[in-house]
């Protein structure tokens, strides 16, 4: 991995103003991208900038990044990051440089080029082909265990391989998405027959996701010290999940109904590029726990494979003015690093595609506060919350909106944010009979 350079420069300021603010998610430090929808119906990629997005269509169509290999300015003019994700590990780095330059404070302002965010209806960033959701924090696997076995909670081959399922690329949704309550077979009652609607215990997964870049050939497996340049960048993900659902469906063979009725992602792509000074070590296993097998192991990744990221989670009913905190974690405990997640899924073969998704499983800490789903904070409902309106939940109801948060700060750099991911419960679809 490249150490920080000139684009993570703390002293840099934009002509953008609204970017220039310490609180900004999208300082010039940041960059992420992102899929808009114009006035026109296009579909442009962009850029977030403070509270503006530059069009990169139009920056290229004003011949602003000619100086940059063909294929990048060709990519910035296609309606999804696609393209862009499948250039090689020099692309980025080079279309982010020139970014810089042109949004600095004492370059040219170029505002024709600007849409304010509030103005847009932001989509899906790629053409998401494949999504593989991991179960990569030890926390959360170690709580979900002791709800269902208290005597034996992480199964043998947890230590061994990041754990991981196939989900539903189809039902990803951008941010802002309303969510209905799914319907599934249900079984409350393990002396009676399941029963057939809507979902009562209804739940969120707070993750972070991860955009593949240029992939691999079928039958070539990538190596664990190339897997880190597969990985074109993150954003958040909430894995929504219905929890009697799942518990009816999942053995033998995993989540399926309860899971791909709904995945809600983040609109903007925070590149790994941006994410080089707030790379950090591995999490240091305890003593006692197996060494990673060969495959899975790199000495850089262990050294820098794991990302400072704070991910905080947002309730807010409909009695609520503002919603409320349920809890903060960090990425870092994560007991699998995202190199590690890409070199066991393409060990056997499989190939991996530009704009594939990959998810990390709900990331939870060891503390009460740290819990990223409602499973956790409410041991399966069994603890109900108590919210500052006086209600209480232990599952999520009509009308609720789930808000994830993340951002990356560290001393010696300014902070970056990945922007909300957030969506809304509603009443389940009626259901012809």
């Amino acid at each position: 991995m490249t150490p920080p350079g000139a684009t993570h420069d703390p002293q840099l300021r934009s002509w953008v103003d609204s970017a220039n603010d310490p609180t900004a998610d999208f300082p010039i430090q940041n960059l992420p991208l992102g899929v808009f929808r114009a006035e026109s119906g296009r579909h442009n990629i962009g850029i977030a900038i403070g509270d503006q997005i530059l069009n990169l269509q139009a920056t290229a169509a004003a011949g602003l990044i000619d100086h940059l290999d063909p294929l990048i300015t060709s990519a910035c003019r296609r309606p999804t990051v696609n393209a862009l994700m499948a250039l090689d590990v020099h692309a980025m780095p080079a279309l982010r440089r020139a970014l810089s330059l042109l949004l600095q404070h004492d370059s040219p302002p170029h505002p024709e080029l600007l849409v304010p965010s509030a103005a847009v209806e932001m989509q899906l960033p790629a053409d998401i082909g494949d999504y593989t959701d991991f179960y990569a924090s030890i926390h959360h696997a170690t709580n979900v265990g002791r709800l269902f076995r208290p005597d034996n909670p992480l199964l043998p081959n947890y230590k061994y391989l990041p754990i991981g399922y196939h989900g539903r690329a189809s039902s990803i949704v951008p941010s802002g998405t309303p969510v209905h309550r799914p319907h599934g077979q249900l079984r409350p009652d393990p002396n009676q027959s399941p029963q057939f609607g809507p979902s009562r215990l209804l739940d969120y997964e707070l993750e972070v996701g991860f955009f593949l870049g240029p992939g691999n050939e079928l039958g070539s497996p990538i190596p664990i010290d190339e897997a880190g340049r597969h990985l074109f960048g993150a954003c958040l993900v909430n894995d929504w999940s219905a929890r009697d659902i799942q518990s009816w469906e999942y053995q033998p063979l995993g989540p399926f109904l309860a899971k791909s009725f709904a995945t809600t992602i983040s609109p903007w792509v925070v590149t790994m590029e941006a994410l080089v000074p707030f790379r950090i070590a591995a999490a240091r296993r305890p003593e006692g726990d197996p060494d990673p097998l060969p495959y899975l192991h790199s000495s850089a990744d262990q050294a820098a494979g794991g990302i400072d990221l704070t991910l905080e989670v947002y309730l807010k009913t409909p009695r609520m003015s503002e919603p409320v905190r349920l809890s903060r974690a960090s990425f870092e405990s994560m007991y699998w690093t995202p190199a590690q997640m890409v070199a066991h899924h393409s060990s056997n073969g499989c190939n991996l595609r530009p704009g594939d998704l990959i998810a990390s499983g709900t990331v939870s800490g060891p503390g009460d506060g740290e819990r990223g789903s409602l499973l956790e904070l409410t041991a399966r409902g069994t603890q109900p919350l108590q919210l500052p309106s006086g209600e209480t939940r232990k599952f999520l109801e009509e009308g609720d909106e789930i808000i994830f948060r993340g951002y990356c700060r560290r001393e010696g750099y300014v902070r970056i944010g990945f922007g909300e991911c957030h969506g809304q419960v509603m009443s389940p679809i009626v259901m012809n009979s």
